[in-house]
């Protein structure tokens, strides 16, 4: 299930609501602390200098300060955690509504849409299974958009062929219900300029074609696995200068 976006007003007031809390609590810290350094600076015997210590659990004593910055920590620990939450998901929001790399590396305090790109990989939480570390991150996501165009560009090569596979199941008068909207997205590909863009309706009309089409559903298969084979030398072809290099 596809995470929702998150609400930049939301998240607004969240930050600004946050740093209020840290702030008060770093402004009672400094404060508590310039009243320890003021009463610290009264010399033994002057006029409001006490003939005892101050006792750490006084008001304004040790333990009363330390306690205020710890509070403070604290709050700034969690505002960390919230930001590094909140940062992945709006660069993701902001993608889904057509930002550009470019267009987020100002917003990120980053020179060029790589490192945008690198900084949100390295921000984004490690799938189940899969690479731990930001660096790992940022590899596999280049190594999966290079196999995609590795797939793309060989289906281009092959065009003719899709789009006379695609044609054929596309006028197919006899399939169920349920392969109407499957057919509709495969003919709307079709009339595209790009052949890459058969793929996923052809696939997706594979489970429609099984019974009544066997020729075609497996004519189906055959691009799929012509697609994986492509996929895997693009990943095989890149993990070798990257072994290389370390």
């Amino acid at each position: 299930m596809e995470k929702a976006a998150p609400e930049p007003n939301a998240i607004a007031a969240g930050a600004a609501a946050s740093l209020d809390r840290v702030a008060a609590a770093v402004g009672e810290a400094r404060t508590g602390a310039s009243a320890d350094g003021a009463a610290n600076d009264v010399s033994p015997g002057s006029p409001g200098a006490s003939d005892s210590p101050a006792s750490p659990d006084a008001p304004g004593g040790g333990a009363s300060t330390s306690g205020r910055f710890l509070t403070a920590l604290a709050l700034l620990r969690e505002l960390r955690a919230e930001l590094a939450s909140w940062e992945p998901d709006l660069i993701d929001a902001a993608r889904r509504q057509g930002a550009s790399w470019e267009q987020l590396a100002p917003a990120l305090g980053v020179a060029s849409r790589q490192a945008a790109e690198r900084r949100y990989l390295r921000l984004r939480p490690s799938p189940a299974q899969g690479p731990t570390t930001g660096d790992q991150r940022v590899r596999a996501e280049r190594d999966r958009r290079a196999a995609d165009r590795a797939v793309r560009g060989w289906a281009r090569d092959h065009a003719a062929d899709l789009r006379q596979l695609a044609g054929q199941i596309s006028g197919l008068g006899n399939l169920p219900a349920t392969a109407d909207g499957h057919l509709a997205e495969l003919r709307r590909a079709l009339g595209g300029d790009d052949a890459a863009d058969l793929l996923v309706p052809l696939t997706d009309a594979y489970q429609h074609l099984t019974t009544e089409h066997p020729g075609l559903a497996a004519r189906i298969h055959d691009v799929g696995q012509h697609a994986e084979a492509v996929r895997r030398d693009s990943r095989t072809r890149r993990r070798k200068p990257a072994e290389r290099s370390d």
